[in-house]
């Protein structure tokens, strides 16, 4: 396990927010090194199998999966896309609305519009803050955070249950995108390059192990 990684950028005063990311980063085994670096690559890479199978536009895959995403386990997730996707392909719209999905109706709609519609909407379609966030980082776009409630907790420095996590507003989520985004400056600069959307994902399965949290 390796500590205290950020200790001579302290005088850069960083942010208390920059710093609760980087003390639970710090805590990181090498295994969650490793998840939590290639999260969003092996999200990718899913994206792109769909992608190759129904010669659909990544974006689109991409989108499909996001649009899935909300109170869905990752593994179900990836599942429901596929699922969700072949049906469009096979009988349209019509059966792609019979394929039961493990997320709300408005989100299949939205997956569905998705694939009606083409790569240009992707974005316009899924809309909200934290699921466009989590299409981008899928896509591999720099200077992007996915600001969960378990991301927000980090940067608070406080383990938050999901009902005690407040509104997250525009400029509170710029906000702690902004000191992720610093986090990965500091350690890139300290000889551990990684992305914002990586520091995200290593203190999320350090926080999991941290508080025994299961979803």
């Amino acid at each position: 396990m390796r500590q205290g990684c950020y200790t001579n950028h302290m005088k850069s005063t960083p942010t208390k927010g920059t710093k609760n990311i980087l003390a639970v980063h710090a805590l990181a085994t090498r295994s969650e090194l490793i998840e939590g670096n290639t999260w969003y690559s092996r999200a990718n890479t899913v994206a792109c199998s769909i992608a190759a199978e129904y010669a659909i536009p990544l974006e689109i895959a991409a989108g499909v999966i996001a649009a899935l995403s909300p109170s869905n386990r990752w593994s179900r997730n990836m599942v429901d896309a596929e699922n969700l996707v072949r049906a469009y392909r096979t009988g349209g719209v019509g059966d792609a609305m019979q394929m039961k999905v493990c997320t709300y109706g408005k989100m299949k709609e939205k997956a569905i519009q998705i694939l009606e519609n083409g790569i240009e909407d992707v974005e316009t379609i899924l809309n909200g803050r934290k699921i466009t966030a989590f299409y981008r980082c899928i896509m591999g776009e720099d200077d992007t955070v996915c600001v969960d409630g378990h991301a927000y907790s980090i940067w608070f420095g406080d383990r938050l249950t999901l009902k005690d996590v407040p509104s997250i507003s525009k400029r509170l989520y710029a906000e702690i995108t902004a000191d992720y985004v610093e986090a990965a400056r500091i350690l890139t600069e300290d000889g551990y390059p990684t992305t914002c959307y990586e520091v995200q994902a290593i203190a999320w399965v350090t926080w999991r192990r941290l508080h025994g949290v299961t979803k």
